[in-house]
């Protein structure tokens, strides 16, 4: 077993389960979308595109493309979410959750290419 192998699968798909239980719920309901849980899944997702980099294979470059959006999406939803909070006198509106969890559908969805190509290149690999 390949420790190097297992640390990269398990941040993966920690990044994505992260993701999917901040994204599960009611889109305009904030009390279902925790905010450490968005914090955790955007941590996480930087520390699975870090461990990203160093594969040179057009597979590590597929990778590391679905890392970088589900990044972007993230630190999107991050943004907005901190502006809603602090920027804007209405507070966290139900409209402003519904962007912050559709942007984190968006890096669900970026999370799920890469698990599947995870499981898609261990799958092909030969003993």
């Amino acid at each position: 077993m390949n420790p190097e192998k297992v640390v990269f699968g398990f941040f993966i798909l920690l990044a994505a389960t992260l993701n999917f239980g901040f994204f599960i719920g009611d889109i305009g309901v904030a009390a279902y979308h925790d905010v450490y849980e968005l914090f955790a899944a955007l941590v996480v997702s930087l520390i699975a595109t870090i461990l990203k980099l160093g594969d040179r294979t057009q597979i590590g470059a597929v990778h590391l493309a679905t890392s970088l959006v589900a990044d972007l999406q993230l630190i999107t939803a991050a943004i907005v979410w901190a502006y809603a909070e602090h920027a804007t006198a209405a507070g966290l509106t139900p409209e402003m959750v519904a962007r912050i969890v559709s942007l984190s559908g968006g890096a669900l969805l970026a999370n799920l290419v890469s698990v599947t190509i995870l499981v898609a290149e261990t799958l092909m690999q030969r003993r």
